[in-house]
C-alpha cells in the first residue's frame, strides 16, 4: 500500500453499479435480482430490482477493514441472487472474487467489469456486474465532488445484513486504463470460486495467502465500450492503490503472513518460515483385499471424491492391488463436507466400495511428526451395507511442508493430462561441474599425405580439434629449413568446456588443404576425455606422442600403416583451477573453481521463499478459457536450479515455497524467472518445437541486502517486446541472507573476485565469451536430459545468452551510465569554476583562506581529504537504500526508445529484414559512428600534441618548451614548492576582474602543436 496514509479510519467502499445480461431465474423470464457482498466476516447487500435483467444500483457498501497494508492480501466475495418471494428463498445468478490488491484509492477509482463464475460444475450463469472498489475514511466519502457524511452509510455488522438506502449519484468520467485481457468464464473444476471452505478447526486463523482471483476485468470506456489496451496495467498485481505508469514499473514493499502469522505459528516455521502457509486435505491411498466382483482378473482403481473435484489413481491387477498414490486438495477450493473414496473396476461407472469421511473429524498433522500411519477401513456398498472388501488409506490436514506435498496429485491440476502432470510437479536440478580442457597441439612426425605417394606439391598441413561439437582449427604449418615437410610445427593452445561424468572423446585430425574448401585427413588419434590428466595450477602437464591412425577402412593398407608409424604430440589437461562462466560475468552467482579441493567453507545461506505472483499477463489461449497463463517460477544460484509446481489456468498464482542455498561470495547475484509451461496442453506436447514463454525476470545481488533482514518485496516482471516494455506481473518474494560469521564475509571483500588461475594465465575477453556460449549448451542439453526437462529456452532466458548481442538501447542505456557516473566530476569543475568567477565572495574567500591554508600545512591534506570522505559516508547512511534493486525501465532506455530500434534489437542473426531497412539502419549507424570516430579523434589529437613537445616536429615550437623547461627548473630549485602552488592558485583564483576572456598563453602555445592529422588521407 505504497502511498496510502494509513489512519485507522479508512473504510473499504464497495459500490455496486450495475448489472448486464442476467439470467432468468424467477418462471416467468425475468429475475429480482440483488447483490450480496462480504469482506472480512463481514455481509451486506443491495436492495431488490423487481423483474430486470439490467439492473442499475448504484449502491455504496462500506466495511470496516482491520489493517489497511493486509488489503492486497484479502479477497472481496460478490455474489447475486434473485430472490423468491413465493418460498422466502432465493437462487444464484453469479459470483465474482475481488482481489484486494486491484483496490483504488479514493478520487482514482474507476467501473470495472467482471464476468460471473459459477458456482459449480452445473450452474447456468451469464452476464456480467459493474462495480466500484476504492478505500475512504468514515467521516466523508469524496465521490464526483460531492461530499456524503459516512453516517449515512449502512452500519457495519459482523453477522446478518446491512440494510442500505439507495442513493443516485451520476456516473463520474470513467478513467481508461490498460489492462490484460479479460478473464472468460471458466467452467473448468480448478478454476471455479467454490463455496466457503470447510474448516478443520474452528478455533483456528484461516492462514492469509495471497489470493488466487481471477485477472483484472477490462474497465469501461464512456458509453460502455470496453476499452482493451495494448500495453499492461499493474491493477490487477501489487500493493499499490496507484495506477500512475512511473508507480506500476516500481518496486513494492508487501507485508504477508510468513510461517502462518504470529498466532498460527507450528513446528515448521524455523523451517518454512518465508513463505505463507498453505492448508491441503491430504488422501493417500495404499491397496485394497477381499473385493470381489463378476469374472475377476480385471483392472482396479481407486476414485477420491471432494465435491466436484475427483482425481483417479493408477489401474492395477486385481492379483495384486497396490496404487500408494496421494491426493492433495486445496482448502480454498474445497466445496463439501465430507470426502469419499470408491473402489471401481477398470472404466465401469458402479463401485465395489465405498468409504467416506467427515471433513470436521480429519485430524491435523504438523511435520516434523512422522507420517501418519495408513489404516484398513471396511468399505460400503451401494445399498450402504458394509461390504467384505477393505481399502488401506489415511488422511489428514497438513501444510506445503508435508513431505507427500511435492510429488502429490493435486486438484488444481485436474484437466492436465497424464503426460503432463510430471512437467508440473516442482524439482531441483543441479548443473553438471563444467571443467575447461586444455589441448596444445605441438607437433607432428611422418605424416603421409596423398597416401603415402611422391609429393608434387607443398603440403598445407593443419590440426583439427573437435571435443563434441565443439571444434577448433590449427594454422596451416608453414615451412621451415629446419624441419621436413612431413613434420608439421604448429604449438597452439585450445580450451574446450567438458562436464562431468567425462562422456566425450577428444578428436585430433591432421587435414592436408588438397583444394578451395577441401580437406583431406591424412591421420587422427582419438583419446577419452576422462583419461585427461587433472591440474589445479599452473604447473606444466607433461605432453606425450600419439600414433596417429591414417588408416580409414581399407584393409589392405593396415600392414603399411601399421609399419610406418605416423605420430603427433599433444598435451593434454583438465583445468581445475578456473571458475567456467556460463553466466554473464556481471550477473555471476558462482565463481568458485571447479576443483573442489579449492573450495573454501561458505559464509553465510541466502534463503527465499517464492510467494506467488499477481496480475500476470493472458500468455496463451485455451479453447473454451479464454487467454490463461499456466505459470512456474525457476531460480538460479550458483549450481543449484529449483524449480516451482506450475499453478494451472491462474493468473494470481501462489507457489510459497522456499529454499535454501550455500553462499561462498557476497558479490553474487540470484536470478529468478517466471515461465509459461506449454506442456500442460495435449495438443502441444506432441510439438517438438513447443517452447515455455518468458513472462519476465528478476535479479538480485546479495552484497545489497543487510544480513538477517527479512525483504518482502513484489518486483515489477518487465519483458521488452517488439512493440515497446510491458509489465507482465508482480513476482512476490521472501528473501534473507543470514551470516555466520561477519568477519569472514569483510575479508572476502580484500580477495580477488575469481580464482587464482585467472590472474596468473589469464583468458581473453573474447575467449571467455566464446567459452562462456560452450558451457551454456553443455549445461542446457545437461538440464534437457531430466525429467521434467528444464527447456533450453528457460537456461538460455536464465543465463542472457544474448547479452553480447549489439542494441542501440543498450548502447544509449551504456552511454548515459557513463554520463552519469562522469557528471560528478563535471558537477566539481562547474563549482570550481564558480568560484573563481566569485559568484559568491563569501564562497569564494573562504575557498582562497583553505587553500592557503593546506598550502601553508601540506600534510593536512591527505587526513582532511580522507576526513571529508568518511564524513560524508556517515552522513549518507541515513539515505541509504532500504530496498533490494530491481529492473529500472528508465535506467535501461526502454521507456523512450524508438520502436525501429526495438525491431533491430529483435532481429536475428544474421538478418532477416528487407534491403531498404537494412540500407536505412547501416546508414544512422555510419552517423553514429562517425561521431564516435570524431570523438576519438579529438582525443588522439591531444596525445599527439603531448608528444610533439619534445619531437621537433615543430623545431620553433619544440625550442621555446625546452628554453621554457630549463628556466622553470632554475626556479623551481630556487623557490619552495609551497609558495609557487600558492602563488598559482591565487593566480587562478583572481576575480573575472583581473582576468582576460582570451586564452592562456599556455593554452595557446598547446593548440599550435602539430599532430599526425595532417598525415591522413
Amino acid at each position: 500500500m505504497n502511498g496510502l496514509v494509513t489512519t485507522g479510519k479508512e473504510k473499504l467502499v464497495v459500490e455496486v453499479v450495475a448489472a448486464h445480461n442476467l439470467m432468468p431465474k424467477d418462471g416467468e423470464g425475468s429475475s429480482s435480482p440483488f447483490v450480496e457482498v462480504e469482506f472480512e466476516n463481514q455481509r451486506h447487500r443491495t436492495q431488490v430490482k423487481r423483474k430486470d435483467l439490467n439492473p442499475i444500483w448504484n449502491e455504496k457498501l462500506v466495511f470496516h477493514i482491520k489493517d489497511v497494508a493486509d488489503l492486497p492480501y484479502r479477497t472481496i466475495e460478490v455474489n447475486v441472487f434473485n430472490e423468491r418471494r413465493s418460498s422466502n428463498s432465493r437462487n444464484f445468478l453469479g459470483k465474482v472474487r475481488v482481489s484486494g490488491s486491484s483496490i483504488s484509492k479514493e478520487g482514482e477509482e474507476a467501473p470495472q467489469m467482471y464476468t460471473l463464475d459459477k458456482r459449480s460444475l452445473f450452474s447456468h450463469i451469464r452476464g456480467e456486474i459493474t462495480l466500484k472498489l476504492y478505500v475512504s475514511s468514515r467521516e466523508e466519502v469524496k465521490e464526483n465532488g460531492m461530499m456524503v457524511s459516512g453516517s449515512g452509510s449502512a452500519p457495519v455488522s459482523t453477522s446478518g445484513f446491512s440494510k442500505k438506502k439507495k442513493m443516485q449519484q451520476q456516473n463520474p468520467s470513467l478513467v481508461v486504463q490498460q489492462q490484460p485481457l479479460v478473464q472468460q468464464n471458466k467452467p473448468t473444476l480448478q478454476n471455479q470460486n467454490h463455496a466457503k471452505p470447510v474448516e478443520p478447526n474452528p478455533g483456528e486463523l484461516k492462514p492469509v495467502v495471497i489470493t488466487t482471483a481471477p485477472g483484472p476485468a477490462v474497465p469501461l470506456a464512456p458509453g460502455g465500450v470496453t476499452v482493451g489496451g495494448a500495453g499492461v496495467m499493474g491493477g490487477g498485481g501489487g500493493v499499490s492503490l496507484y495506477s500512475n505508469r512511473s508507480n506500476e514499473f516500481s518496486l513494492k514493499e508487501t507485508s504477508p503472513h510468513l510461517g502462518g502469522g504470529p498466532l498460527n505459528k507450528d513446528k515448521t516455521s524455523s523451517t518454512y518460515d518465508l513463505v505463507e502457509q498453505m492448508q491441503y486435505l491430504y488422501v493417500r491411498v495404499v491397496k485394497t483385499r477381499d473385493i470381489s466382483f463378476f469374472g475377476g482378473g480385471g483392472e482396479l482403481v481407486a476414485e477420491v471424491k471432494l465435491g466436484n473435484y475427483r482425481g483417479v489413481t493408477k489401474r492395477v491387477s486385481s492379483n495384486h492391488v497396490d496404487w500408494d498414490q496421494v491426493f492433495a486438495f486445496s482448502k480454498d477450493c474445497i466445496q463439501s463436507s465430507m470426502v469419499e473414496i470408491f473402489v471401481k473396476e477398470g472404466n465401469k461407472d458402479d463401485f465395489l466400495g465405498r468409504v467416506w469421511f467427515d471433513l470436521n473429524e480429519v485430524p491435523r498433522r504438523v511435520p516434523p511428526d512422522s507420517q501418519l500411519a495408513p489404516q484398513w477401513y471396511r468399505m460400503e456398498d451401494k445399498r450402504g451395507d458394509k461390504s467384505k472388501g477393505e481399502v488401506m488409506l489415511s488422511i489428514w490436514f497438513g501444510t506445503q511442508a508435508d513431505e507427500a506435498f511435492a510429488e502429490a496429485w493435486h486438484s488444481k491440476a485436474a484437466n492436465v493430462h497424464f503426460d503432463g502432470l510430471c512437467s508440473i510437479k516442482s524439482k531441483v536440478y543441479l548443473s553438471p561441474k563444467l571443467w575447461y580442457l586444455r589441448v596444445s597441439v605441438i607437433e607432428a612426425q611422418d605424416v603421409l599425405g596423398d597416401k603415402g605417394s611422391t609429393m608434387v606439391r607443398y603440403p598445407e598441413l593443419s590440426a583439427k580439434v573437435q571435443v563434441g561439437n565443439q571444434v577448433s582449427r590449427t594454422r596451416i604449418s608453414v615451412a621451415s629449413p629446419n624441419r621436413s615437410l612431413s613434420n608439421p610445427f604448429w604449438n597452439e593452445d585450445f580450451l574446450f568446456v567438458v562436464a562431468e561424468p567425462f562422456e566425450d572423446y577428444l578428436l585430433v585430425s591432421i587435414e592436408d588443404r588438397v583444394g578451395p574448401g577441401r580437406d583431406e585427413v591424412v591421420g587422427r588419434v582419438l583419446l577419452p576425455v576422462a583419461a585427461a590428466e587433472r591440474r589445479t595450477d599452473d604447473r606444466q602437464v607433461v605432453s606425450r606422442w600419439f600414433n596417429l591412425d591414417n588408416h580409414f577402412g581399407n584393409s589392405a593398407d593396415t600392414k603399411l600403416v601399421t609399419r610406418f608409424g605416423s605420430r603427433i604430440h599433444l598435451r593434454v589437461s583438465l583445468d581445475g583451477g578456473y571458475h567456467v562462466l556460463d553466466e554473464a560475468t556481471m550477473y555471476s552467482s558462482d565463481v568458485r573453481p571447479t576443483a573442489k579441493q579449492l573450495w573454501k567453507p561458505h559464509i553465510g545461506v541466502l534463503e527465499m521463499g517464492i510467494l506467488g505472483a499477481t496480475g500476470l499477463m493472458p500468455v496463451k489461449l485455451k479453447e473454451g478459457k479464454g487467454g490463461t497463463t499456466d505459470a512456474y517460477c525457476v531460480a538460479k544460484y550458483g549450481q543449484k536450479w529449483v524449480r516451482t509446481r506450475t499453478v494451472v489456468d491462474s493468473l494470481s498464482p501462489k507457489w510459497n515455497e522456499q529454499y535454501t542455498w550455500e553462499v561462498f561470495d557476497p558479490c553474487t547475484v540470484i536470478t529468478i524467472g517466471v515461465f509459461d509451461n506449454c506442456r500442460t496442453d495435449k495438443n502441444v506436447i506432441t510439438n517438438a518445437g513447443a517452447r515455455d514463454s518468458r513472462i519476465g525476470k528478476v535479479r538480485i545481488r546479495l552484497s545489497t541486502l543487510e544480513s538477517d533482514r527479512v525483504y518482502t518485496h513484489s518486483y515489477p516482471l518487465l519483458m521488452l517486446h517488439s512493440s515497446g516494455v510491458k509489465k507482465m506481473g508482480e513476482l512476490h518474494l521472501a528473501v534473507r541472507f543470514s551470516c555466520a560469521n561477519m568477519g569472514n564475509m569483510l575479508h572476502m571483500y580484500t580477495l580477488p573476485l575469481l580464482p587464482k588461475m585467472h590472474y596468473v594465465l589469464p583468458l581473453s575477453v573474447n575467449q571467455l565469451e566464446s567459452l562462456r556460449y560452450q558451457a551454456m549448451n553443455v549445461v542446457a542439453s545437461r538440464l534437457s536430459r531430466s525429467e521434467p526437462p528444464l527447456g533450453r529456452e528457460v537456461v538460455e532466458y536464465m543465463l542472457d545468452h544474448d547479452s553480447h548481442m549489439w542494441s542501440m538501447r543498450r548502447s544509449k542505456a551504456n552511454f548515459f551510465r557513463l554520463m552519469n557516473v562522469i557528471s560528478g566530476v563535471v558537477a566539481m569543475s562547474r563549482w570550481v569554476e564558480s568560484i573563481r568567477n566569485w559568484t559568491k565572495p563569501v564562497y569564494s574567500s573562504l575557498f582562497v583562506a583553505t587553500f592557503i591554508l593546506l598550502v601553508a600545512l601540506p600534510e593536512l591534506i591527505i587526513p582532511a581529504t580522507l576526513l571529508y570522505m568518511a564524513t560524508m559516508g556517515l552522513w549518507r547512511y541515513r539515505l541509504r537504500p532500504r530496498y533490494p534493486p530491481h529492473m529500472d525501465t528508465r535506467l535501461s532506455y526502454a521507456e523512450s526508445v524508438y520502436p525501429d530500434e526495438l525491431d533491430e534489437e529483435f532481429d536475428s542473426f544474421p538478418t532477416s529484414r528487407s534491403a531498404d531497412v537494412i540500407r536505412m539502419r547501416y546508414d544512422r549507424l555510419r552517423s553514429v559512428a562517425g561521431r564516435i570516430q570524431t570523438v576519438v579523434g579529438d582525443m588522439a589529437t591531444q596525445g599527439e600534441r603531448f608528444q610533439a613537445l619534445l619531437s621537433w616536429r615543430d623545431p620553433r615550437a619544440t625550442f621555446l618548451f625546452v628554453i621554457f623547461c630549463l628556466f622553470a627548473a632554475v626556479g623551481f630549485y630556487a623557490v619552495p614548492l609551497r609558495v609557487v602552488v600558492a602563488l598559482w592558485g591565487l593566480y587562478a583564483l583572481r576575480p573575472p576582474r583581473f582576468r582576460s576572456k582570451l586564452p592562456s598563453r599556455a593554452l595557446s602555445f598547446f593548440r599550435r602543436l602539430p599532430t599526425k592529422a595532417d598525415s591522413l588521407l
